[in-house]
């Protein structure tokens, strides 16, 4: 049996500031492999980012690579809470979109994204954000809890806004950029063969390279970087930003509802992150070992051991003596939608300003 009130300090006074992890990487093909960073958009202004690698300095050999975003990685975390180990620690709130049944835990915006607004959960949702606002996070943590873990903006409607309490990132440091070239030969000589006509139309042509009819050379794409100084994951739990949540004015339903977020934050943050991010971007552990480090607000930092096992153990007690809410399926409702989009219905009052700052939203989140 846990004891639920083992990390009561780190909760209710002001002495600890986060749990933070360093974690040293490197490709399976090792220290030296090439790796394929994530890539981006250019922004509206070329000369601020002309799109591609997301490298600080764009020039010379000191510089930081972006591997995997912080919402990337958020997104790549939260969905183990649907696995069978963990599903008992939440809701497992599911949508019907047509054949399809999507997790909450999949909704790139969560609790504020409009699968699940324009679902029967509308209202519901919309009052969680509310009681947010008031100071009262114990609604939200009824439906949504990941939403508390991971963050969430409420930017159509309300415009409540949680900060991630777990923030991960993975970069490269010092990294050369590498380019590749690919050349695509069609399986035989369709025109030369008189099985197509030769043409000089342009438009003729790109439809033959489109379609696979002839020779299509790719030169100059991105072939990846090679990482001279290293890559890490460094993950933080911020234990600072957890006692910002409460619920309301009643201290002992406070401890409750923090011991339950920190709860899925301990699990979440000591669970082992997916080492295949993409094509080309497989990272594993290297041979310097992790750093795990409680950090107290006057800065001293004392290392930490905690598996996640006995996250588990602990995140079962806490979620027990909370009350986990219910598990819900709905389906998504295409009326609601089309009134969410015209601003008609529960929305409408602050939508102005939620459509002003959508934008921003979206470009936020685009790299999840």
């Amino acid at each position: 049996m846990s004891d639920v009130s083992q990390f009561d300090a780190w909760l209710t006074t002001d002495e600890f500031a986060a749990l933070v992890i360093r974690e040293f990487l490197e490709p399976v093909e090792g220290p030296d492999g090439v790796l394929f960073p994530a890539t981006y958009a250019a922004a509206e202004d070329k000369k601020v980012f002309p799109g591609g690698y997301n490298i600080d300095p764009p020039e010379g050999d000191k510089n930081i690579c972006l591997v995997d975003s912080i919402g990337s990685q958020a997104n790549r975390i939260e969905p183990m809470f649907a696995k069978p180990d963990f599903a008992h620690l939440i809701p497992q709130i599911s949508v019907t979109a047509g054949p399809k049944s999507i997790s909450i835990l999949e909704a790139g915006h969560r609790a504020g994204d409009a699968l699940v607004r324009c679902t029967p959960l509308q209202k519901e949702l919309q009052d969680a954000f509310k009681s947010v606002l008031k100071g009262d996070a114990e609604p939200m943590a009824k439906i949504a809890p990941t939403s508390l873990v991971f963050g969430v903006w409420d930017s159509r409607d309300t415009q409540a806004k949680l900060p991630r309490l777990i923030a991960s990132t993975i970069r490269a440091f010092d990294v050369k950029r590498l380019k590749r070239s690919a050349q695509y030969n069609p399986s035989t000589d369709y025109i030369g063969d008189n099985l197509l006509p030769e043409t000089t139309d342009k438009s003729q042509k790109d439809a033959y390279a489109e379609r696979g009819f002839v020779h299509v050379p790719a030169t100059g794409s991105h072939g990846g970087v090679i990482a001279s100084g290293g890559v890490r994951r460094d993950a933080t739990l911020s234990l600072g930003a957890l006692r910002l949540l409460s619920a309301g004015s009643d201290p002992k339903k406070t401890v409750t509802l923090r011991r339950y977020v920190l709860g899925l934050s301990l699990v979440a943050f000591t669970s082992n992150p997916a080492t295949y991010l993409r094509q080309g971007c497989n990272l594993v552990p290297g041979s310097k070992p992790r750093e795990f480090e409680l950090v107290h607000a006057d800065g001293k930092r004392e290392p930490l051991k905690l598996t996640n096992a006995e996250a588990l153990k602990y995140a079962t007690a806490v979620a027990k003596a909370f009350g986990v809410g219910e598990g819900k399926t709905v389906t998504f409702d295409s009326k609601l939608a089309s009134a969410d989009i015209k601003g008609e219905g529960d929305v409408k009052p602050t939508r102005s300003r939620g459509r002003r700052n959508a934008a921003t939203a979206d470009t936020t989140e685009g790299a999840e």
